[in-house]
């Protein structure tokens, strides 16, 4: 775990495009918050795994979503429940239901349903809202960061510097 943030802030500060870190914290928001047992998270985790994203900013918020979605339930399992129940959807959900495999992705459990939707929906407010912050840090925090008492102690903790020493 210390490795992947440590990565995360050489990334934050590396020549990649903001746009390129606010993408796969978005995708990673969207698992984290997606309940882990159905196949669609599984299905939506290894075809990201094969798309060109930051992988430790991928699973750095796969699992803070974890972490955030329990207290979320309530809200996805409404959210779930007015999709589900809208009545010109009705019969679509009940057809797909009666394709073979589609009831692993257990998209009629209303609190799945409700959290795919609200990531989804949340997408492009926090990928634009993260593309800023990044561009934040990197103009303004990042080098007064970097400089402080509290970073050139860390550099000089035996583990950090047995990791920058994997690293290269």
């Amino acid at each position: 775990m210390l490795k992947k943030l440590i990565k995360l802030l050489k990334f934050l500060n590396s020549n990649s495009k903001a746009s390129q870190i606010a993408n796969s914290f978005c995708i990673g928001m969207i698992l984290g918050l997606l309940p882990k047992n159905n196949l669609l998270w599984y299905v939506v985790l290894v075809f990201f795994m094969f798309v060109r994203i930051h992988k430790a900013c991928y699973g750095i918020m796969i699992l803070l979503g974890a972490l955030i979605a329990p207290s979320l339930d309530p809200f996805f399992d409404k959210i779930g429940y007015m999709i589900l129940t809208y009545g010109p959807l009705e019969n679509t959900f009940a057809d797909l239901l009666e394709i073979p495999f589609v009831g692993f992705t257990r998209f009629n459990n209303t609190i799945v349903m409700g959290s795919l939707v609200c990531g989804l929906l949340a997408y492009i407010p926090v990928f634009f809202l993260v593309e800023g912050l990044i561009m934040l840090w990197r103009r303004y925090v990042s080098p007064v960061f970097l400089k402080s008492k509290i970073m050139t102690a860390f550099y000089k903790v035996p583990l950090v510097q047995k990791i920058q020493e994997l690293e290269k």
